[in-house]
């Protein structure tokens, strides 16, 4: 897989775009309304990541169903978006799933590359000895929206410990651009100023949402050309084919990225 060198051709990593799999597009209507946002937004690749936790407790041949599912009925829409199979997968699942299921989940099709849903609230107790018992297993951790969670925003450097032990850091664009408020946003520089973020996605649930929309264009506008390339198109690309990601261009994100300028 090439590569992608422009800001305007991004690849979207974390997504909830099949239908009636779990809180994301809730019929397959609502699932080409989000494809049309993410075509129109310049997304060319989005990963299909439904949830795979105790409430929604997804199969990798249910996501691989939806996915083809999906692909037929953009097909038929003409609308140019590659589907790419994947999962949020929760620590415990991660955890407990045999390896030849997590393969299936892999993110983006690359069956060494596993999406870890990061908790909303507590930090997670054993979560670096998951990441190395991963990588031990022949994985790629990526945790998903860190950010979000209260304990890392208080202390954002805690996550170098689990960067060290190989996981890589996915932002939600709405935490990036302010949509999710001032704690997410300065959480989200912070980890930026660190080099402790590797990748950009949006987390998308709905077509049309404040905060849980498809678009990347608005973070990626904050975080400037050669940074938000790296983020949303470089290393998600990188991810997909198996490549080591190029290397963190060294600028820093726009002021605008400042703490608390943005009201939640």
């Amino acid at each position: 897989m090439r590569l992608v060198h422009s800001v305007d051709s991004v690849i979207d990593l974390h997504s909830h775009v099949l239908a009636g799999v779990d809180d994301g597009a809730r019929d397959l209507a609502e699932s080409l309304a989000i494809a049309r946002v993410a075509v129109a937004d310049g997304i060319t690749s989005i990963a299909a990541t439904p949830h795979v936790r105790d409430d929604y407790p997804t199969s990798p041949a249910t996501m691989e169903r939806l996915v083809a599912e999906l692909r037929g009925e953009l097909e038929r829409a003409r609308l140019r978006l590659d589907v790419l199979p994947g999962g949020e997968l929760a620590l415990r699942q991660a955890q407990e799933l045999p390896d030849a299921d997590l393969r299936r989940f892999g993110l983006g099709g690359n069956p060494a590359v596993l999406l870890l849903e990061f908790p909303y609230v507590s930090w997670p107790l054993g979560l670096e000895d998951l990441v190395l018992r991963l990588r031990a297993r022949g994985f790629q951790p990526v945790l998903a929206h860190p950010e979000r969670n209260p304990d890392l925003q208080a202390a954002p450097e805690r996550l170098a410990p689990l960067v060290e032990a190989g996981a890589f850091v996915q932002l939600t664009a709405a935490s990036v651009d302010g949509r999710l408020g001032r704690a997410a946003r300065a959480c989200s520089k912070r980890l930026l100023d660190l080099e402790l973020a590797h990748l950009v996605a949006s987390d998308g649930h709905r077509a049309q949402s404040a905060t849980r929309d498809v678009r990347l264009s608005p973070a990626v506008a904050e975080l400037g050309e050669e940074l938000g390339r790296w983020l949303a198109a470089d290393v998600p690309a990188a991810l997909v084919a198996g490549e080591q990601p190029p290397p963190r261009p060294q600028v820093r994100p726009k002021r605008r990225l400042s703490f608390g300028l943005r009201r939640s």
